[in-house]
């Protein structure tokens, strides 16, 4: 099996390389509005941001930075194929503007921008960033009533463009992307407890707490099949094309940073001895779940057809895991994977 992944330096804002109906997932996190660490960005992009936050009007600010954001939402509408998922990791902001300080719902905003656009809401994730602080009280302390909760979590919203996707019932790709039992168990939990990754932008800035390369994994495995294109239109340093060359699916990103990009290949140096381990580290903790469970007197029902285990549902029986073989440089910001099975 071969896969492509293609990286755009250009704004989402316009994905003209892109035809209609052209990715089957969408797995992204934008610049949060109304964190400080993206003002600069979206000033740049709307310069009236910049003068509403110097004269102290959040509410506004927040508006207009949503606003340069939507018409990627709109994009995301025109490409993503009828049943296609999008996946969107978008953590609130709190901050004082003035001498007032509020949060900023950034998941309601995405939310009705993407709901504007005829999309079904489905549950969403909320991923939990452990943490080491033993102060984790706002504003007042213990003095009631002007604390505040501390925002210890993002959303990780999905959203499905239109009624589920159709597949031929003789479609092998999707049968050999299933998931462990498991596996369903873990990742179709509403609360995700994954620690952040520091991630370095534009040479100067950084970014705690950005997705570790198992959220997009995740996401990646539940919402499509071999073979599928996954977009990020807000690629940053790539981790969801590492996901889905992990993942054996086609990838594009548009990121607006070049240097960003050039700092890529070191990202991908480790991929493969990192999709083997990983393999095989899913396999073993297959085993040793389906031995457990024959001890326990619950002995599976079926058995795979691709590797010396039992496996608990039909749906399973034709799972099939995939290595990295290599990974080719064909041009700039173009990539072709070869993937063989485990």
């Amino acid at each position: 099996m071969e896969t492509s992944h293609v990286v755009h330096i250009g704004d989402a804002r316009s994905m003209s390389a892109l035809e209609a109906d052209s990715v089957e997932l969408v797995v992204t996190s934008p610049p949060y509005p109304m964190i400080e660490m993206w003002d600069e960005t979206f000033a740049r992009l709307d310069p009236v941001i910049g003068e509403r936050l110097d004269e102290e009007a959040g509410e506004q600010a927040f508006e207009l930075m949503h606003e340069t954001l939507d018409p990627v939402w709109a994009e995301v509408d025109r490409v993503l194929v009828d049943g296609g998922v999008a996946c969107v990791n978008i953590g609130d902001a709190t901050r004082s503007v003035g001498e007032r300080f509020r949060l900023y719902p950034n998941h309601v905003r995405v939310t009705e921008a993407l709901t504007d656009r005829g999309f079904d809401v489905l549950p969403p994730i909320l991923w939990r960033k452990p943490t080491n602080r033993v102060t984790k009280f706002m504003g007042s302390g213990m003095l009631p009533p002007n604390a505040y909760v501390t925002l210890e979590h993002e959303f990780i919203l999905i959203l499905r463009n239109g009624g589920q996707r159709r597949f031929d019932r003789a479609a092998d790709r999707r049968y050999e992307s299933a998931y462990f039992w498991e596996e369903r168990n873990d990742w179709f939990s509403d609360l995700w407890e994954l620690t952040g990754e520091t991630q370095s932008f534009d040479g100067d800035r950084e970014r705690s707490g950005a997705f570790p390369l198992e959220i997009p994994f995740r996401l990646i495995n539940m919402f499509s099949v071999y073979g599928d294109t996954v977009l990020d239109p807000f690629w940053g340093t790539g981790t969801t094309t590492l996901a889905a060359m992990a993942t054996a699916r086609s990838s594009i990103g548009y990121e607006l940073a070049e240097d960003v990009v050039e700092t890529f290949d070191a990202r991908i140096d480790g991929v493969v001895d990192e999709v083997h381990d990983r393999n095989r580290e899913r396999l073993m903790q297959h085993r040793e779940a389906m031995a457990d469970r024959s001890e326990s007197g619950d002995p599976p029902a079926y058995t795979a057809r691709h590797y010396d285990f039992p496996v608990i549902t039909k749906q399973e029986r034709d799972i099939r895991l995939y290595d990295i073989e290599s990974v080719r440089e064909t041009s700039n910001g173009r990539f072709s994977v070869v993937h063989t099975p485990v």
